[in-house]
């Protein structure tokens, strides 16, 4: 049986390749659930009034910490769900600021991908990644390096998995 919603492999990412992902709406339990996991207790993400005096539009300011988390994960669904294998590195530059009720999406474009030196079966993927608001601002760009899995790794990663749930259902 096909496995559905699988990442694309390197080699189905080639220089120039775009994408957009779903939309996703940072809420007030997103914020409070990651400031209290990752400690960024900073008064800007936890006292409103604060905020409200001092934050760009006295909103409920995101951490962009925060907003790329959600931006990776929405990159993830629709691109590497089981073809990602390393996050190796990146830059990454806040244009605007973000705010509770903000809906944002991730548009991509591959501006490299090459076979990995060490094994030709990976391959090397870099995108530039704006994270876009409700109104069409680019509020963080950031520019990641993935290995990703080849085509002939691709039913390799999948198949073993695929034995072991038919044994917890069989």
């Amino acid at each position: 049986m096909e496995t559905i919603g699988l990442g694309r492999c390197w080699e189905d990412m080639p220089p120039g390749f775009q994408f957009k992902t779903v939309g996703r709406t940072i809420t007030e339990t997103d914020l409070v659930n990651f400031v209290g996991n990752t400690g960024m207790v900073e008064v800007l993400f936890t006292d409103t009034l604060y905020a409200r005096q001092h934050a760009p539009g006295g909103g409920r300011i995101v951490p962009a910490a925060l907003l790329f988390s959600i931006a990776e994960g929405l990159t993830i669904q629709a691109t590497l769900q089981g073809t990602g294998l390393a996050f190796i590195q990146m830059e990454l530059e806040v244009k605007g600021p973000s705010f509770t009720g903000d809906t944002i999406h991730v548009e991509a474009e591959v501006i490299e991908s090459r076979p990995s030196s060490k094994d030709p079966n990976r391959g090397l993927v870099r995108t530039r990644n704006q994270i876009v608001n409700q109104k069409g601002e680019t509020v963080i760009i950031y520019t990641p390096l993935r290995l990703m899995v080849g085509k002939a790794l691709l039913k390799s990663h999948w198949e073993p998995c695929q034995r072991d749930v038919h044994k917890f259902i069989s």
